[in-house]
Protein backbone atom coordinates (compact mmCIF):
# COMPACT_ATOMS: atom_id res chain seq x y z
CA UNK A 1 0.00 0.00 0.00
CA UNK A 2 1.32 3.48 -0.84
CA UNK A 3 1.41 6.71 1.42
CA UNK A 4 -1.93 8.18 -0.33
CA UNK A 5 -4.56 5.16 0.83
CA UNK A 6 -5.54 7.09 3.80
CA UNK A 7 -6.39 10.04 2.44
CA UNK A 8 -8.75 8.77 -0.25
CA UNK A 9 -11.97 8.04 1.75
CA UNK A 10 -15.13 9.37 0.65
CA UNK A 11 -16.94 12.03 2.57
CA UNK A 12 -18.61 11.01 5.74
CA UNK A 13 -21.65 9.37 5.09
CA UNK A 14 -21.29 8.98 0.85
CA UNK A 15 -19.84 5.73 0.27
CA UNK A 16 -19.21 4.91 -3.43
CA UNK A 17 -21.27 2.93 -4.97
CA UNK A 18 -20.71 0.07 -7.44
CA UNK A 19 -20.20 2.47 -10.77
CA UNK A 20 -18.66 5.12 -8.64
CA UNK A 21 -21.32 7.95 -7.47
CA UNK A 22 -22.27 8.59 -4.69
CA UNK A 23 -25.64 7.10 -3.96
CA UNK A 24 -25.18 5.16 -0.53
CA UNK A 25 -25.52 1.91 -2.72
CA UNK A 26 -22.57 0.74 -0.31
CA UNK A 27 -24.10 0.42 2.78
CA UNK A 28 -26.77 -1.76 1.73
CA UNK A 29 -24.45 -4.47 0.90
CA UNK A 30 -21.80 -4.18 3.14
CA UNK A 31 -21.94 -7.80 4.91
CA UNK A 32 -20.95 -8.92 0.94
CA UNK A 33 -18.28 -6.62 0.23
CA UNK A 34 -16.76 -7.51 3.11
CA UNK A 35 -16.59 -11.21 2.06
CA UNK A 36 -15.71 -10.31 -1.42
CA UNK A 37 -12.60 -8.39 0.30
CA UNK A 38 -12.05 -11.11 2.30
CA UNK A 39 -12.02 -14.25 0.04
CA UNK A 40 -9.28 -12.31 -2.37
CA UNK A 41 -7.10 -11.98 0.68
CA UNK A 42 -7.51 -15.71 2.28
CA UNK A 43 -6.61 -16.48 -1.63
CA UNK A 44 -3.35 -14.66 -1.74
CA UNK A 45 -2.38 -15.53 2.14
CA UNK A 46 -3.19 -19.35 1.63
CA UNK A 47 -0.61 -19.21 -1.30
CA UNK A 48 2.06 -18.56 1.08
CA UNK A 49 1.55 -22.25 2.93
CA UNK A 50 -0.68 -24.20 0.31
CA UNK A 51 2.10 -25.07 -1.84
CA UNK A 52 4.97 -25.60 0.82
CA UNK A 53 2.14 -28.79 1.52
CA UNK A 54 2.68 -30.03 -2.25
CA UNK A 55 6.29 -29.26 -2.72
CA UNK A 56 7.87 -32.86 -2.13
CA UNK A 57 4.58 -33.91 -4.76
CA UNK A 58 5.89 -30.84 -7.50
CA UNK A 59 9.35 -32.05 -7.28
CA UNK A 60 8.77 -35.68 -8.44
CA UNK A 61 5.76 -34.71 -10.97
CA UNK A 62 8.21 -32.20 -12.46
CA UNK A 63 11.52 -33.42 -11.84
CA UNK A 64 12.61 -30.59 -10.07
CA UNK A 65 16.07 -30.51 -8.28
CA UNK A 66 17.60 -29.80 -4.50
CA UNK A 67 18.29 -26.53 -6.05
CA UNK A 68 15.94 -25.37 -8.20
CA UNK A 69 12.75 -26.61 -5.82
CA UNK A 70 13.30 -23.54 -3.44
CA UNK A 71 12.06 -21.02 -7.13
CA UNK A 72 8.18 -22.39 -6.33
CA UNK A 73 8.59 -20.27 -3.30
CA UNK A 74 10.97 -17.61 -4.54
CA UNK A 75 9.28 -16.76 -7.61
CA UNK A 76 5.95 -15.87 -6.02
CA UNK A 77 7.78 -14.05 -3.16
CA UNK A 78 10.03 -12.09 -5.39
CA UNK A 79 7.52 -10.69 -6.98
CA UNK A 80 4.97 -10.63 -4.14
CA UNK A 81 7.22 -8.97 -2.04
CA UNK A 82 9.19 -6.61 -5.11
CA UNK A 83 5.99 -5.41 -6.84
CA UNK A 84 3.86 -4.59 -3.28
CA UNK A 85 4.47 -0.88 -2.97
CA UNK A 86 3.78 -0.34 -6.78
CA UNK A 87 0.52 -2.04 -6.30
CA UNK A 88 -0.73 -0.51 -3.56
CA UNK A 89 0.81 2.72 -5.82
CA UNK A 90 -0.94 1.75 -8.96
CA UNK A 91 -4.33 1.72 -7.04
CA UNK A 92 -4.33 4.89 -5.95
CA UNK A 93 -3.56 6.76 -9.13
CA UNK A 94 -6.10 4.49 -11.38
CA UNK A 95 -8.38 3.30 -9.11
CA UNK A 96 -8.19 0.86 -6.46
CA UNK A 97 -11.32 -1.30 -7.60
CA UNK A 98 -9.82 -1.57 -11.10
CA UNK A 99 -6.42 -3.04 -9.91
CA UNK A 100 -7.86 -5.32 -7.14
CA UNK A 101 -10.26 -6.91 -9.71
CA UNK A 102 -7.27 -7.33 -12.08
CA UNK A 103 -5.67 -8.55 -9.55
CA UNK A 104 -7.74 -11.52 -8.51
CA UNK A 105 -8.50 -11.92 -12.19
CA UNK A 106 -5.26 -12.50 -12.93
CA UNK A 107 -4.20 -14.96 -9.59
CA UNK A 108 -6.91 -16.91 -10.98
CA UNK A 109 -5.76 -17.54 -14.45
CA UNK A 110 -2.05 -17.86 -13.44
CA UNK A 111 -3.04 -20.42 -10.76
CA UNK A 112 -5.06 -22.34 -14.13
CA UNK A 113 -1.71 -22.31 -15.46
CA UNK A 114 0.04 -23.66 -12.78
CA UNK A 115 -2.46 -26.09 -12.20
CA UNK A 116 -1.59 -27.91 -15.93
CA UNK A 117 1.92 -26.83 -15.65
CA UNK A 118 3.96 -30.14 -17.59
CA UNK A 119 7.27 -28.24 -16.93
CA UNK A 120 9.44 -26.37 -14.59
CA UNK A 121 9.56 -23.47 -16.75
CA UNK A 122 5.69 -23.14 -16.76
CA UNK A 123 5.02 -23.69 -13.35
CA UNK A 124 7.91 -20.81 -12.13
CA UNK A 125 6.36 -18.67 -14.93
CA UNK A 126 2.49 -19.25 -13.54
CA UNK A 127 4.21 -18.57 -10.18
CA UNK A 128 5.61 -14.92 -10.54
CA UNK A 129 2.26 -14.22 -12.17
CA UNK A 130 0.66 -15.30 -9.14
CA UNK A 131 3.22 -12.76 -7.28
CA UNK A 132 2.58 -10.35 -9.73
CA UNK A 133 -1.23 -10.53 -9.27
CA UNK A 134 -1.02 -10.45 -5.23
CA UNK A 135 1.05 -7.64 -5.34
CA UNK A 136 -1.94 -5.80 -7.07
CA UNK A 137 -4.57 -7.53 -5.44
CA UNK A 138 -3.73 -7.03 -1.79
CA UNK A 139 -2.71 -3.92 -0.86
CA UNK A 140 -6.00 -2.58 -2.57
CA UNK A 141 -8.23 -5.16 -1.01
CA UNK A 142 -7.44 -3.75 2.29
CA UNK A 143 -7.52 -0.22 1.05
CA UNK A 144 -10.64 -0.83 -0.26
CA UNK A 145 -12.29 -1.65 3.30
CA UNK A 146 -11.62 2.66 3.71
CA UNK A 147 -13.48 2.77 0.45
CA UNK A 148 -16.42 0.86 0.72
CA UNK A 149 -17.05 1.52 4.41
CA UNK A 150 -17.62 4.68 6.48
CA UNK A 151 -16.08 5.47 9.22
CA UNK A 152 -16.54 4.33 12.95
CA UNK A 153 -18.20 1.23 14.04
CA UNK A 154 -18.95 -0.37 10.74
CA UNK A 155 -15.47 0.00 9.62
CA UNK A 156 -13.45 -0.91 12.60
CA UNK A 157 -15.58 -4.55 12.24
CA UNK A 158 -14.90 -4.92 8.99
CA UNK A 159 -10.83 -4.29 9.77
CA UNK A 160 -11.22 -6.60 12.65
CA UNK A 161 -12.67 -9.58 10.17
CA UNK A 162 -9.99 -8.77 8.30
CA UNK A 163 -7.19 -9.05 10.18
CA UNK A 164 -8.43 -12.30 11.66
CA UNK A 165 -9.09 -13.90 7.90
CA UNK A 166 -5.05 -12.67 7.36
CA UNK A 167 -4.09 -14.53 10.37
CA UNK A 168 -6.11 -17.41 9.91
CA UNK A 169 -5.17 -17.92 6.42
CA UNK A 170 -1.65 -19.80 7.34
CA UNK A 171 -3.58 -22.11 9.43
CA UNK A 172 -6.14 -23.24 6.90
CA UNK A 173 -3.69 -23.15 3.95
CA UNK A 174 -2.35 -26.07 6.06
CA UNK A 175 -5.20 -28.35 6.20
CA UNK A 176 -6.37 -27.12 2.69
CA UNK A 177 -3.06 -27.76 1.27
CA UNK A 178 -2.72 -30.92 2.78
CA UNK A 179 -6.43 -32.29 1.91
CA UNK A 180 -6.33 -30.61 -1.99
CA UNK A 181 -2.75 -32.71 -2.15
CA UNK A 182 -4.13 -35.92 -1.37
CA UNK A 183 -6.18 -35.56 -4.33
CA UNK A 184 -3.57 -34.16 -6.40
CA UNK A 185 -0.83 -31.32 -5.75
CA UNK A 186 -2.19 -29.29 -8.82
CA UNK A 187 -5.62 -29.16 -7.10
CA UNK A 188 -3.55 -26.41 -4.70
CA UNK A 189 -3.42 -24.09 -7.50
CA UNK A 190 -6.93 -25.00 -9.41
CA UNK A 191 -8.87 -23.95 -6.51
CA UNK A 192 -7.68 -20.54 -6.87
CA UNK A 193 -9.21 -19.87 -10.02
CA UNK A 194 -12.98 -20.14 -9.40
CA UNK A 195 -12.79 -18.11 -6.01
CA UNK A 196 -10.77 -15.32 -8.39
CA UNK A 197 -13.24 -15.50 -11.46
CA UNK A 198 -16.15 -15.30 -8.92
CA UNK A 199 -14.75 -12.40 -6.91
CA UNK A 200 -13.92 -10.08 -9.65
CA UNK A 201 -17.23 -10.73 -11.49
CA UNK A 202 -19.19 -9.72 -7.74
CA UNK A 203 -16.59 -7.12 -7.20
CA UNK A 204 -18.26 -4.43 -9.83
CA UNK A 205 -21.08 -5.04 -8.14
CA UNK A 206 -20.80 -4.61 -4.72
CA UNK A 207 -17.44 -2.94 -4.02
CA UNK A 208 -17.21 0.84 -4.39
CA UNK A 209 -14.10 3.05 -6.98
CA UNK A 210 -11.94 5.45 -5.06
CA UNK A 211 -11.67 8.53 -6.61
CA UNK A 212 -7.76 8.93 -8.07
CA UNK A 213 -4.68 10.40 -6.76
CA UNK A 214 -2.03 12.09 -8.23
CA UNK A 215 1.51 11.09 -8.44
CA UNK A 216 3.84 8.90 -10.41
CA UNK A 217 4.03 5.08 -10.63
CA UNK A 218 7.95 5.53 -9.61
CA UNK A 219 8.82 2.28 -12.54
CA UNK A 220 12.17 2.38 -12.33
CA UNK A 221 12.11 2.11 -8.57
CA UNK A 222 10.37 -0.59 -9.14
CA UNK A 223 12.38 -2.36 -12.07
CA UNK A 224 15.67 -2.25 -10.56
CA UNK A 225 14.31 -3.07 -7.08
CA UNK A 226 12.75 -6.39 -8.33
CA UNK A 227 15.38 -7.21 -10.72
CA UNK A 228 18.06 -6.76 -8.00
CA UNK A 229 17.03 -8.83 -5.66
CA UNK A 230 15.78 -11.75 -8.53
CA UNK A 231 19.59 -11.62 -9.80
CA UNK A 232 20.70 -11.64 -6.09
CA UNK A 233 18.52 -14.60 -5.11
CA UNK A 234 19.30 -16.48 -8.10
CA UNK A 235 22.93 -16.16 -7.79
CA UNK A 236 22.65 -17.81 -4.55
CA UNK A 237 20.74 -20.32 -5.78
CA UNK A 238 23.39 -20.85 -8.78
CA UNK A 239 26.33 -21.41 -6.64
CA UNK A 240 24.65 -24.64 -5.07
CA UNK A 241 25.45 -26.63 -8.00
CA UNK A 242 28.01 -24.47 -9.53
CA UNK A 243 29.77 -23.01 -6.37
CA UNK A 244 30.51 -19.63 -4.37
CA UNK A 245 33.77 -19.04 -6.93
CA UNK A 246 31.74 -19.59 -10.45
CA UNK A 247 32.00 -16.50 -12.69
CA UNK A 248 28.10 -16.97 -13.11
CA UNK A 249 27.21 -17.01 -9.72
CA UNK A 250 29.30 -14.18 -8.48
CA UNK A 251 27.98 -12.31 -11.48
CA UNK A 252 24.88 -12.13 -10.43
CA UNK A 253 25.05 -12.00 -6.88
CA UNK A 254 27.47 -8.69 -7.30
CA UNK A 255 24.64 -7.62 -10.32
CA UNK A 256 21.87 -8.13 -8.06
CA UNK A 257 23.52 -5.81 -5.03
CA UNK A 258 24.46 -2.92 -8.08
CA UNK A 259 20.83 -3.27 -9.32
CA UNK A 260 19.86 -2.93 -5.40
CA UNK A 261 22.27 0.17 -4.86
CA UNK A 262 20.82 1.61 -8.01
CA UNK A 263 17.24 1.15 -6.39
CA UNK A 264 18.38 2.73 -2.91
CA UNK A 265 19.86 5.85 -4.99
CA UNK A 266 16.51 6.04 -7.14
CA UNK A 267 14.18 6.02 -4.01
CA UNK A 268 16.56 8.63 -1.85
CA UNK A 269 15.52 11.17 -4.95
CA UNK A 270 12.34 10.43 -6.18
CA UNK A 271 9.32 12.71 -5.29
CA UNK A 272 6.73 9.60 -5.72
CA UNK A 273 9.46 7.04 -4.45
CA UNK A 274 7.81 3.74 -2.90
CA UNK A 275 9.75 3.11 -0.51
CA UNK A 276 10.36 6.93 1.01
CA UNK A 277 13.56 7.54 2.68
CA UNK A 278 11.72 9.40 5.25
CA UNK A 279 9.77 6.02 6.75
CA UNK A 280 13.80 4.16 6.78
CA UNK A 281 15.34 7.21 8.63
CA UNK A 282 14.73 6.50 12.07
CA UNK A 283 16.65 3.99 13.91
CA UNK A 284 13.82 2.41 15.96
CA UNK A 285 11.92 1.94 12.55
CA UNK A 286 15.23 0.71 10.41
CA UNK A 287 16.03 -1.67 13.39
CA UNK A 288 12.30 -3.34 13.12
CA UNK A 289 12.58 -3.78 9.46
CA UNK A 290 15.86 -5.39 9.16
CA UNK A 291 14.97 -7.59 12.03
CA UNK A 292 11.72 -8.80 10.10
CA UNK A 293 13.45 -9.69 7.01
CA UNK A 294 15.69 -11.92 9.57
CA UNK A 295 12.55 -13.55 10.96
CA UNK A 296 11.36 -13.56 7.11
CA UNK A 297 14.17 -15.79 6.35
CA UNK A 298 13.40 -18.14 9.43
CA UNK A 299 9.67 -18.43 8.72
CA UNK A 300 10.23 -19.46 5.09
CA UNK A 301 13.00 -22.11 5.90
CA UNK A 302 10.90 -23.22 8.58
CA UNK A 303 8.01 -24.30 6.56
CA UNK A 304 10.09 -25.25 3.35
CA UNK A 305 12.59 -27.75 4.67
CA UNK A 306 9.99 -29.30 7.47
CA UNK A 307 7.32 -29.19 5.06
CA UNK A 308 9.61 -31.80 3.13
CA UNK A 309 11.49 -33.62 5.84
CA UNK A 310 7.93 -34.69 7.61
CA UNK A 311 6.52 -36.24 4.22
CA UNK A 312 9.78 -37.45 2.62
CA UNK A 313 11.64 -38.53 5.69
CA UNK A 314 9.08 -39.15 8.24
CA UNK A 315 6.58 -40.74 5.89
CA UNK A 316 3.63 -38.70 6.38
CA UNK A 317 0.81 -37.95 4.28
CA UNK A 318 0.05 -34.53 2.65
CA UNK A 319 -3.09 -33.56 5.15
CA UNK A 320 -1.70 -35.47 8.01
CA UNK A 321 1.91 -32.92 7.67
CA UNK A 322 -1.14 -29.54 7.07
CA UNK A 323 -2.49 -31.29 10.50
CA UNK A 324 0.96 -31.33 12.50
CA UNK A 325 1.76 -27.62 11.68
CA UNK A 326 -1.25 -26.42 13.36
CA UNK A 327 0.50 -25.86 16.85
CA UNK A 328 2.26 -23.36 15.11
CA UNK A 329 -0.47 -21.31 13.87
CA UNK A 330 -1.93 -21.65 17.98
CA UNK A 331 1.12 -21.26 19.26
CA UNK A 332 1.55 -17.52 17.44
CA UNK A 333 -2.05 -16.46 18.48
CA UNK A 334 -1.15 -17.04 22.29
CA UNK A 335 2.15 -15.59 21.67
CA UNK A 336 0.50 -12.43 20.00
CA UNK A 337 -2.08 -12.23 23.00
CA UNK A 338 0.60 -12.10 25.36
CA UNK A 339 2.80 -9.61 23.62
CA UNK A 340 -0.29 -7.04 23.50
CA UNK A 341 -0.70 -7.39 26.75
CA UNK A 342 3.34 -6.90 27.35
CA UNK A 343 3.53 -4.37 24.43
CA UNK A 344 1.89 -1.99 27.32
CA UNK A 345 4.41 -2.03 30.05
CA UNK A 346 7.32 -3.72 28.60
CA UNK A 347 9.74 -2.27 25.91
CA UNK A 348 9.29 -3.44 22.62
CA UNK A 349 12.82 -4.52 22.73
CA UNK A 350 12.84 -7.11 25.25
CA UNK A 351 9.28 -8.80 24.03
CA UNK A 352 10.96 -8.92 20.64
CA UNK A 353 14.33 -9.65 21.43
CA UNK A 354 12.86 -12.77 23.76
CA UNK A 355 10.83 -13.85 20.67
CA UNK A 356 14.05 -14.07 18.94
CA UNK A 357 15.35 -15.95 21.50
CA UNK A 358 12.53 -18.45 21.14
CA UNK A 359 13.14 -18.09 17.32
CA UNK A 360 16.63 -19.75 17.93
CA UNK A 361 16.22 -22.19 19.81
CA UNK A 362 13.39 -23.73 18.20
CA UNK A 363 16.08 -23.65 15.48
CA UNK A 364 18.69 -25.72 16.92
CA UNK A 365 16.15 -28.12 18.15
CA UNK A 366 15.53 -28.61 14.17
CA UNK A 367 18.66 -28.83 13.91
CA UNK A 368 19.38 -31.93 16.18
CA UNK A 369 16.57 -33.90 13.82
CA UNK A 370 17.65 -37.55 12.59
CA UNK A 371 16.28 -39.93 10.33
CA UNK A 372 14.36 -41.50 13.06
CA UNK A 373 12.92 -38.48 14.92
CA UNK A 374 9.44 -38.34 15.75
CA UNK A 375 6.90 -35.45 15.88
CA UNK A 376 5.80 -35.56 19.18
CA UNK A 377 9.37 -36.23 21.02
CA UNK A 378 11.50 -34.11 18.00
CA UNK A 379 9.06 -32.11 16.28
CA UNK A 380 6.45 -30.73 18.38
CA UNK A 381 8.26 -29.03 21.44
CA UNK A 382 10.30 -26.97 18.77
CA UNK A 383 7.51 -25.98 16.91
CA UNK A 384 5.57 -24.44 19.76
CA UNK A 385 9.15 -22.91 20.76
CA UNK A 386 9.58 -21.03 17.07
CA UNK A 387 6.10 -20.16 17.13
CA UNK A 388 5.78 -18.65 20.49
CA UNK A 389 8.93 -16.51 19.82
CA UNK A 390 7.80 -15.83 16.27
CA UNK A 391 4.37 -14.05 18.28
CA UNK A 392 6.57 -12.14 20.71
CA UNK A 393 8.11 -10.68 17.74
CA UNK A 394 5.07 -9.74 15.22
CA UNK A 395 3.71 -7.79 17.51
CA UNK A 396 6.06 -5.41 18.91
CA UNK A 397 7.57 -5.06 15.20
CA UNK A 398 4.56 -4.34 14.10
CA UNK A 399 3.90 -1.38 16.17
CA UNK A 400 7.76 0.09 15.84
CA UNK A 401 7.62 -0.04 11.62
CA UNK A 402 5.29 2.50 11.80
CA UNK A 403 6.17 4.38 15.41
CA UNK A 404 6.69 8.09 14.66
CA UNK A 405 5.85 8.33 11.05
CA UNK A 406 3.29 10.80 10.31
CA UNK A 407 -0.47 9.86 9.43
CA UNK A 408 -0.23 9.95 5.46
CA UNK A 409 2.93 7.02 6.25
CA UNK A 410 1.32 4.29 8.61
CA UNK A 411 0.27 2.89 4.75
CA UNK A 412 3.10 2.78 3.38
CA UNK A 413 5.01 1.55 6.87
CA UNK A 414 3.13 -1.25 7.34
CA UNK A 415 4.20 -2.36 3.00
CA UNK A 416 7.14 -2.09 4.05
CA UNK A 417 7.12 -4.41 7.01
CA UNK A 418 5.34 -7.05 4.75
CA UNK A 419 7.31 -6.37 1.86
CA UNK A 420 10.57 -6.82 3.82
CA UNK A 421 9.33 -10.10 4.90
CA UNK A 422 8.51 -11.43 1.37
CA UNK A 423 11.98 -10.40 0.59
CA UNK A 424 13.80 -11.64 3.39
CA UNK A 425 12.31 -15.11 3.38
CA UNK A 426 12.88 -15.10 -0.49
CA UNK A 427 16.54 -14.38 0.27
CA UNK A 428 16.72 -16.31 3.39
CA UNK A 429 15.62 -19.41 1.58
CA UNK A 430 17.77 -18.76 -1.59
CA UNK A 431 20.92 -19.18 1.00
CA UNK A 432 19.88 -21.67 3.38
CA UNK A 433 18.62 -23.86 0.30
CA UNK A 434 22.42 -23.33 -1.32
CA UNK A 435 23.81 -24.12 2.11
CA UNK A 436 21.45 -27.57 2.24
CA UNK A 437 22.21 -28.57 -1.07
CA UNK A 438 25.55 -28.61 -1.07
CA UNK A 439 25.71 -30.36 2.62
CA UNK A 440 23.66 -32.73 0.84
CA UNK A 441 25.75 -33.22 -1.98
CA UNK A 442 28.67 -33.86 0.78
CA UNK A 443 26.75 -36.16 2.25
CA UNK A 444 26.26 -38.65 -0.47
CA UNK A 445 29.72 -38.07 -1.78
CA UNK A 446 31.28 -39.52 1.89
CA UNK A 447 28.22 -42.13 1.58
CA UNK A 448 28.68 -43.38 -1.76
CA UNK A 449 31.67 -45.83 -1.41
CA UNK A 450 29.16 -47.97 0.41
CA UNK A 451 26.53 -48.40 -2.72
CA UNK A 452 30.18 -49.15 -4.49
CA UNK A 453 30.98 -51.82 -2.06
CA UNK A 454 27.49 -53.37 -1.83
CA UNK A 455 27.03 -53.76 -5.70
CA UNK A 456 30.50 -55.56 -5.56
CA UNK A 457 29.34 -57.64 -2.25
CA UNK A 458 26.51 -59.35 -4.90
CA UNK A 459 23.78 -57.96 -3.35
CA UNK A 460 20.39 -57.65 -5.31
CA UNK A 461 19.46 -54.49 -7.29
CA UNK A 462 16.23 -54.59 -4.60
CA UNK A 463 18.70 -54.41 -1.56
CA UNK A 464 20.86 -51.90 -3.55
CA UNK A 465 17.89 -49.37 -3.97
CA UNK A 466 16.68 -49.92 -0.42
CA UNK A 467 20.69 -48.95 0.48
CA UNK A 468 20.13 -46.02 -1.82
CA UNK A 469 17.15 -44.75 -0.20
CA UNK A 470 18.32 -44.81 3.23
CA UNK A 471 21.57 -43.03 1.92
CA UNK A 472 19.36 -40.35 0.11
CA UNK A 473 17.08 -40.01 3.89
CA UNK A 474 20.52 -39.36 5.65
CA UNK A 475 21.89 -36.90 3.50
CA UNK A 476 19.14 -34.85 2.68
CA UNK A 477 18.89 -34.88 6.69
CA UNK A 478 21.98 -33.89 7.09
CA UNK A 479 21.43 -30.95 4.32
CA UNK A 480 18.27 -29.54 6.43
CA UNK A 481 20.00 -29.85 9.68
CA UNK A 482 22.84 -27.85 8.16
CA UNK A 483 20.40 -25.16 6.83
CA UNK A 484 18.88 -25.12 10.51
CA UNK A 485 22.13 -24.37 12.59
CA UNK A 486 22.57 -21.31 10.25
CA UNK A 487 18.86 -20.05 10.70
CA UNK A 488 19.30 -20.34 14.58
CA UNK A 489 22.68 -17.78 13.92
CA UNK A 490 20.57 -15.68 12.28
CA UNK A 491 17.73 -15.74 14.82
CA UNK A 492 20.01 -15.19 17.44
CA UNK A 493 21.96 -12.33 15.88
CA UNK A 494 17.95 -10.72 15.08
CA UNK A 495 17.73 -11.13 18.82
CA UNK A 496 20.93 -8.81 19.52
CA UNK A 497 20.11 -6.48 17.13
CA UNK A 498 16.74 -5.91 18.68
CA UNK A 499 18.41 -5.63 22.22
CA UNK A 500 20.58 -3.67 21.25
CA UNK A 501 19.02 -1.79 18.46
CA UNK A 502 15.52 -0.91 19.46
CA UNK A 503 15.90 1.80 21.82
CA UNK A 504 12.17 3.07 21.93
CA UNK A 505 10.66 2.75 25.36
CA UNK A 506 6.87 1.36 26.23
CA UNK A 507 5.64 4.99 27.16
CA UNK A 508 6.73 6.49 23.86
CA UNK A 509 5.43 4.10 22.11
CA UNK A 510 1.83 3.73 23.99
CA UNK A 511 2.04 7.91 23.20
CA UNK A 512 2.92 7.70 19.51
CA UNK A 513 -0.69 7.87 18.58
CA UNK A 514 -0.15 5.97 15.25
CA UNK A 515 -3.02 2.92 14.18
CA UNK A 516 -0.89 0.46 12.42
CA UNK A 517 -1.76 -1.55 9.37
CA UNK A 518 -0.60 -5.24 9.16
CA UNK A 519 -1.47 -6.53 6.01
CA UNK A 520 -0.91 -10.00 7.11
Amino acid sequence: MSEEVIKADPPEGRPTDAVGGSTGHGHRNLGIALALICMAQLMVVLDGTIVNIALPHIKGALGFSDASLPWVVNAYALAFGGLLLLGGRIGDILGRRKVFVFGVVLFGLASFVGGIAQSETVLLISRILQGLAAAAASPNALALITTTFPAGKERNRAMGVYAAMSGAGAAVGLILGGALTEASWRWTFFINTPIGLLVAVLAFRFLGESERQTGKFDLPGAITGTLGLTSLVYGLTHAATNGWGDALTLTYIFGGLALIGIFLVIESRSKHALMPFRILANRTRGVSFFVMLIVGAAMFSMFYFLGIFVQSIMGYSALKTGISFLPFSVGIVLAAQVASTLVARIDPRWIAGTGGVFVAAGMFGFSRLQVDSTYWTHLLPYILVLSFGMGLIFVPLTLTAVSGVAAEDSGVGSAVLNTVQQIGGAVGLALLGTISTSAIKDKFAELAPGLQKAAESGQSPAQIKQLQGQFTALATTHGFTRAFVWSAFLALGAALITLVGLSIKHKDLANDGQSPVHMG
